[in-house]
């Protein structure tokens, strides 16, 4: 029987007027900060201290492989599925419920003492990533009922996490010269009880009607779950295994399949997990397209830029940190211009004109950057300023896009659609590479003949990437300027 209650529409006022400042509401922002900095200061906090894991618990390269790689799949593979959820039973409960699996994960750490352990610790800290960062972005932007209150919420909640995501190798490798491994995951406990007592205290409970009453299509969620596990995958072994091998065939095959009939599944259910129409929506489509683009940039430009500092140019990999800082200071001071920014063009201009910046920073390193530095270091800044905007303002309007009752899965989608072209972004540039350079790209003393072999991977590299971002690009303002669209208030 279908559900015939009237649906609450994007423009639907919130239950609440919302504060009148992001100071009312520190709380709350304070809460949904925690959240997002976890998700952020996770990975790159780890990676640091894999050398000491492989050591301590007796690791293999595989098993050090799945340490990082089991955590980024189960949190891209449940995302859809576990905000559905969250728009159903509530999104400030589904939340609460994953920082408390949060804590335990972190606590349960102190007790790891073989691979499987610390990988089965990894793949619940992914769940609990799953039942809440969408939600922090979410609850943020339902926060306020004025889009400019909104886009500064989101604005600060972002910033937070990215001022983790600079700090976090660094200050691991500081924790690591006086305190054990365990130490890097134990600090989620104390991130994951501020985080609980902040949204319990100052986020309000959904009411019923900012929810929806339809069932959850269980055999959605995992046919949903399937394409994204896979195509995360994917990526990983092309670059492993290379493009020769079968292993990379059948899992991006197995990815498409699964995709294939997740969408006839949504098609055909009386109660679909997605509403399909909704990603024709304008605003939801060029949100995720700008989104997949910027994200498709940042991964693709940051690993070709790591191997030709270190592999070309013979940088140590001190030299090629501080080489990449200006993208980080671009990221995490960024935040300041959007709002004025937004302010000015609106926020179709500022999503459309910030992802058009991204496309312009990889054609600038692929026209340019084996000239030198500076040309590479004004790439990453351009990049790093369109990705800074874009993941405020894209998902500002992917959420403006959306019924009221589908805010979480409006944020999981541009979280999904950003993991998945992260992914794509490294295995394209890495099959490139493997694909025309002779021998092995880690070996030393290479030939001359080998050092031009690099340099025009990588050039045909950034070129397929620059294509592939405008693309997304150009569908993104299409779709955006589509007759009809919501224009932000």
């Amino acid at each position: 029987m279908s559900d015939h209650r009237p649906r609450p529409t994007s423009e639907t006022p919130p239950h609440h007027a919302g504060p009148g400042s992001l100071r009312a509401a520190w709380v709350a922002l304070s809460g949904l900060s925690a959240v997002f900095l976890f998700e952020m200061l996770d990975s790159s906090v780890l990676n640091v201290a894999l050398p000491t894991i492989g050591r301590e618990l007796g690791a293999s390269t595989t098993g050090l492989q799945w340490v990082t790689s089991s955590y980024s799949v189960v949190f891209g593979g449940l995302m859809i599925a576990l905000s559905a959820v969250a728009d159903r039973f509530g999104r400030r409960t589904v939340m609460l419920a994953g920082l408390v699996l949060l804590a335990l994960a972190g606590l349960a750490t102190a007790f790891v003492s073989t691979t499987g352990q610390l990988v089965a610790v990894r793949v619940a800290t992914g769940v609990a990533a799953a039942m809440t960062t969408p939600g922090s972005m979410a609850l943020a932007y339902r926060l306020f009922a004025d889009e400019h209150l909104r886009v500064r919420a989101m604005t600060l909640v972002s910033t937070v996490g990215l001022v983790g995501l600079a700090v976090g190798p660094t200050a691991g490798g500081l924790v690591l010269s006086f305190a054990p491994w365990q130490t890097l995951l134990l600090v989620n406990v104390p991130v994951a009880a501020i985080a609980l007592v902040c949204v319990r205290l100052g986020v309000p409970a959904d009411q019923p009607h900012e929810l929806h009453g339809r069932p959850i299509d269980v055999v959605g969620a995992l046919l949903g779950t399937a394409p994204v596990v896979l195509g995360l995958l994917a990526p990983t072994v092309f670059v492993d295994d290379g493009a020769g091998s079968w292993q990379p065939w059948v899992a991006a095959g197995g990815a498409a399949g699964a995709g294939a009939l997740f969408v006839l599944r949504q098609r055909a259910a009386v109660h679909p997990l997605l509403d399909l129409g909704l990603l024709r929506r304008p605003l939801v489509a060029g949100g995720l397209a700008f989104k997949a683009a910027a994200a498709l940039a940042v991964a693709g430009l940051g690993y070709l830029v790591t191997l030709q500092l270190q592999l070309d140019w013979g940088w140590t990999a001190a030299q090629a940190a501080l080489g990449m800082l200006p993208q980080v200071v671009v990221l995490v001071a960024g935040g300041a211009v959007i709002s004025p920014l937004v302010g000015r063009i609106g926020l179709e201009g500022a999503a459309w004109g910030s992802a058009a910046v991204v496309v312009c920073g990889l054609a600038v390193y692929a026209a340019l950057g084996r000239l030198g530095y500076p040309w590479v270091a004004l790439a990453l800044v351009l990049v790093a300023a369109g990705m800074r905007v874009v993941g405020v303002v894209a998902g500002n309007n992917v959420m403006r896009g959306l019924p009221a009752d589908r805010t979480t899965m409006g944020a999981a989608l541009i979280d999904t659609a950003g993991e998945l072209t992260t992914g794509l972004g490294i295995a394209v540039s890495g099959t490139i590479l493997a694909g025309g350079f002779t021998g092995s790209i880690a070996a030393g003393g290479w030939t001359a003949a080998q050092t031009g072999q690099f340099r025009d991977a990588v050039t045909v590299a950034a070129v397929v990437l620059t294509v592939g971002a405008g693309l997304l690009v150009g569908w993104g303002i299409v779709r955006t300027r589509t007759p009809g669209a919501p224009r932000a208030r």
